[in-house]
Parts: structure tokens; sequence; C-alpha cells
């Protein structure tokens, strides 16, 4: 079965950058009326700060990636927006080459000529199409990109994508509590029991020691397990909203595929011209998903010899799960200050590389 590594450039010719006019748009506005009922003047008030969603998200999604970051600690996360990532460890490198190796065994990459942003999305559709197939023929299947857009959810099957900090096209895109949200997820499963037919959502996760994780990282862990969970299950209850999609990504439904796409789609035994062809072979496929396992697994290996440390399975908690969600939310559209870790786990400080730069740190040193 062959799968698609897209080789798209950012500068290819023709493309267009996928930004939401909703974003595009998005600007902090001062209230007159507020302003007035204090007694001031509107032109010598001060411009309210724009939430870091306006600020740094207004052109991209929030990753699934960002939800668990901003989770594990706050503060933290406010100084990646602020100052940029640190520079990658060699314990992050080994975790990425290991999720690059897992993939390898279930996808075989195949590079395609792309032209357009409706180009790819087409072969993100029909390697969707063909990652669904894989799952519910082979039982397996892994690197499942998810979509939500507006309250109604969808995902993209059997893609190769970037991290979230990644500037190429490879993107996933979707909404949670009103916010555009993305993510991948590692690994889906179909029971071998033959009696439940729900497939189980699976995210391997590597160790530089042989130590079982601690209950913050396990925390984190279901967090970003949930997060898959209810993007999965939205797209299987809800109508894929096509007019918010063609909107949000600025895509053409009738656009002519170019050659090189079509001849791939054809390869794959369908008969694509347009992009709203292959749409519509997406959205018949989506109604034959079943909704995922309330079981949810998280697995531990040890880095060196990829041994396994520890399967982690437990139960998705929806009320959790919403209750961190809007928490991580309020912290992104500016309702409140960034909250520091709690006492119990400030032991996250002595791995965090603006520990020098954090207020809670020099407070604490002055005591």
């Amino acid at each position: 079965m062959a799968f698609i590594d897209a080789a798209l450039a950012a500068a290819a010719a023709g493309a267009r950058p996928l930004v939401s006019s909703t974003a595009r748009r998005a600007a902090a506005q001062l209230s007159c009326a507020a302003y007035s009922a204090a007694g001031g003047d509107i032109e010598d008030s001060p411009v309210p700060r724009r939430s870091l969603l306006a600020r740094f998200r207004e052109r991209r999604a929030l990753a699934i990636t960002d939800i668990t970051a901003t989770e594990w600690c706050e503060k933290q996360m406010e100084f990646v927006l602020e100052h940029g990532k640190p520079e990658r460890t060699e314990a992050m490198k080994a975790g990425s080459e290991r999720q690059a190796q897992l993939e390898q065994e279930v996808v075989e990459r195949v590079e395609v000529t792309i032209r357009s942003a409706e180009d790819l999305w087409a072969v993100k559709f029909m390697n969707f199409i063909m990652g669904t197939n894989q799952l519910m023929f082979d039982g397996i299947t892994r690197e499942i990109p998810v979509f939500q857009s507006g309250y109604e959810a969808f995902y993209l099957g059997n893609i190769l994508l970037c991290r979230s900090d990644c500037k190429s096209y490879h993107c996933r895109i979707g909404v949670v509590e009103g916010s555009w949200m993305i993510g991948i997820i590692d690994e889906i499963r179909m029971p071998i029991d033959d009696i439940s037919f729900q497939p189980i959502l699976v995210d391997t996760k590597t160790r530089v020691r042989p130590t079982i994780p601690s209950e913050a990282q396990k925390r984190n862990g279901r967090l970003q397990l949930m997060c898959y969970k209810y993007l999965w299950d939205n797209l299987i209850a809800e109508k894929f909203p096509a007019e918010n999609f063609f909107s949000y990504s600025d895509l053409d439904p009738n656009y002519l595929l170019s050659d090189d796409v079509k001849q791939y789609i054809s390869s794959l035994g369908f008969n694509a011209k347009t992009f709203e062809d292959v749409l519509n072979y997406f959205k018949a496929t989506c109604h034959t998903l079943p909704r995922s396992g309330e079981s949810l697994l998280l697995r531990y290996e040890l880095q060196s010899d990829h041994s396994l440390l520890e399967e982690y399975q437990f139960t998705n908690d929806a009320r959790w799960f919403k209750d961190q969600i809007q928490e991580v939310l309020s912290f992104w559209q500016g309702s409140r200050e960034p909250k520091f870790v709690t006492e119990e786990e400030r032991w996250k400080c002595s791995f965090c590389k603006f520990a020098s730069k954090c207020p809670m740190i020099a407070s604490t040193s002055r005591c």
C-alpha cells in the first residue's frame, strides 16, 4: 500500500497559505462605551493587549501540543511564545526518530508533485481513504491527523504531517470549544477480540531512563489522547462542514487537479478531476467509520533499545477533559494571567530552559 509524503516547498508556484479569514480579521477592540463610562478620553486610552491566540496563532491553528504544553506549565508556554522554542535536546530528537520508525512499519512514502493547495488537500484526502482502509482491513494504522472546523469535527487519514511549528503545507486543523485546533494520532488499532469494533487510540512516548513516568507526565498524556478522541468522535457524529472548510482554507472546490495528482488518484482505483470529486470520496468514507473506544492507551519505551517500560490503559473522562480544555483556553484567550506549576510539581523547573527568567524561581531564591 502506498502513502504519500507530499513534496511541497513553501515557495511552490500557485500554492496559497491556509489562513483563516476569521483569523485575518481578528483584532483587539476597545469598548468606547466602557471607557466613556469611566470618564476617559478614547484617544488617551491604552490599547488593550491582544490575546495569545491572536498574537501567536492568528495565521495558524492551536496545536494539541500547544494544549499539552500549556497544561504542563503555563508560564513556560508563555516564555516559548515570547522568546521562541529552546533548541531541541538529544532526547527530543531520539523520540522523533522513534516515531518515524514506527510509522515506516506500516506506511510506505511515495513522492507526488504538488502544484497548489487544492492538490495538496486532494492528496491528503486520498491518504485518509487509504489509511482508513488499512485500519479496517489490517487492524492498524499510524500517523492519523485530525481536523475540526467550527463545532463540527473531522479528521484526515494516514498522512505524514509535520510538527505544529513546521512552516510547510503539511498541516492538520480543527476546533475545540470555539478555537481552531490541530493534532496527529500516533497509532490507531482495531481490537483483536472480535467483540468490539471501536478503534483504540494509542500514543507511544520514549524515556531516557528506565523509570516509570510520574503522575504529572501521565496526566499530560491522558489529556493528549482525550483531545484525539474528541476530534475523532466528532468526525463520526457530525456532517462534514464543506463550506467552512473551503472558506477557512481558501480553497476552490471546482479546481482542476494537476495531472500528477490525478495519476496518483487513478493508481488507487479512483477517478477524480476536480478537488470536489476527491472531497466527495472523503465524505463517503467518513460515514463508514466507527467511534473510538472509551479505553485509551499510553505506551512508554526506553530510548536506548525500545524495550517496553509500561503500557498505561485508562478510560476517557469527558467531564475532566472539558474542564482541562476550558482552563487551557482561558490562558490562550487572555482572560487571566499564566499560572506557575504547583509546589508539588516544581521538579519540572529543573528541566526548563527558561528557569533563570522565571519570576517564581527568582522569588523562591530570595526567600
